[in-house]
């Protein structure tokens, strides 16, 4: 992860604007949610299985609709 920089030109609330649009571009918002609380091994294996189960869905719907 790189790290993020935004210039403070005159306006202090724009840059904050910015700087959470590239934060939540980045995911760094979902890693810290993700990151809150401990995840069992177990419940983690599941949870990758069934985000990777709807990517696969998400796709194959692409094609076939």
């Amino acid at each position: 992860m790189q790290a993020l920089e935004v210039k403070v030109i005159n306006d202090v609330e724009k840059a904050l604007r910015v700087l959470k649009k590239k934060m939540a571009q980045e995911g760094v918002f979902k890693e810290l949610k993700k990151r809150r609380f401990y995840e069992k091994p177990s419940v983690k294996k599941k949870r990758k299985r069934e985000e990777a189960e709807r990517r696969r869905r998400k796709n194959f719907s692409r094609y076939v609709g």
